[in-house]
């Protein structure tokens, strides 16, 4: 390719990215965009269960929570929170990591010395809210959506949380976010998560798992199953590439292999390329 076209084509890079903050500024926002599909939110970004540190703190920890072993470490300290050493949160970390990580978490103020060990400042019922969290700001921070987390509607047929929505473009994108593994997922949250997307009809769904474990070997097989149950003609589950699956580039599949930024990034590239004229 020569310089020229090069120069070109980071042009036409530039329009399109400048563009799309345009679009974005002009469209309505996300909870406009709800409220015309018949969805107004009743709760949404519950505070009381986030494992963050101070807001000054917040931009560094959000990049550390790009690292999947620093999320692991992050669940065994809330599991120990009441007294851990650093032998029993070193299960997915070298000794010498793990100690960087509870140096971290002291210097934010997140844990504190206690009884030999170190404990949280404050109880912490699970990670997921944290995860949420995390996926709603990477979706705004790396991919220009406006996203929100922990969603409620009242919705008479069908209740539960919407884990993290974003808008983009004027296209509404729905996440389920599972911070367990898939041995602990069972079919009622497979078939919440279908009642959910047929009740909103987002552009895209994603079933996220934040595991580097392979989805072929339970939750393909639950999806597979879930879609015989709620259709004559099941639609099939593809493989997009390595452990993403889809159904009809609309409905998809990730883990945390490689990265969930990465992941999410080929859900939407995927997505563009089928619905972008």
């Amino acid at each position: 390719m020569s310089d020229d076209n090069v120069h070109e084509l980071a042009f036409l890079r530039r329009e399109v990215t400048r563009l799309r903050e345009r679009l974005t500024q002009r469209t309505a926002g996300l909870p406009t965009l709800l409220r015309r599909q018949g969805f107004t939110i009743y709760k949404k970004e519950p505070g009381d269960d986030l494992l963050l540190p101070a807001k000054k703190y917040l931009p560094p920890f959000y990049r550390m929570l790009h690292k999947y072993s620093f999320r692991l470490f992050l669940r065994d300290v809330i599991k120990h929170q009441d007294l851990f050493t650093l032998e029993r949160v070193t299960r997915y970390s070298t000794p010498d990591v793990t100690r960087g990580y509870v140096d971290y978490l002291a210097s934010v103020k997140l844990i504190h010395r206690a009884g030999g060990g170190y404990a949280l400042r404050r109880p912490i019922r699970s990670f997921g809210s944290t995860l949420e969290w995390y996926i709603a700001e990477l979706l705004e921070q790396e991919f220009g959506a406006e996203a929100t987390w922990g969603v409620k509607f009242r919705r008479p047929k069908v209740g539960g949380d919407y884990d993290v929505l974003a808008k983009f473009e004027g296209a509404l994108l729905y996440a389920e976010v599972k911070s367990s593994p898939p041995k602990q997922i069972y079919d009622s949250e497979i078939t919440a998560f279908f009642d959910r997307v047929e009740d909103l009809a987002p552009a895209i769904a994603i079933f996220l798992m934040d595991t580097e474990l392979r989805m072929k070997d339970k939750i393909v097989p639950m999806f597979e199953a879930e879609l015989k149950r709620r259709f004559a003609y099941p639609l099939p589950m593809t493989r997009l590439e390595r452990e993403l699956f889809q159904v009809q580039d609309r409905t998809f599949i990730i883990n945390a292999k490689e990265s969930i930024a990465q992941n999410i990034g080929t859900v939407l590239s995927s997505y563009y390329k089928q619905h972008t004229p």
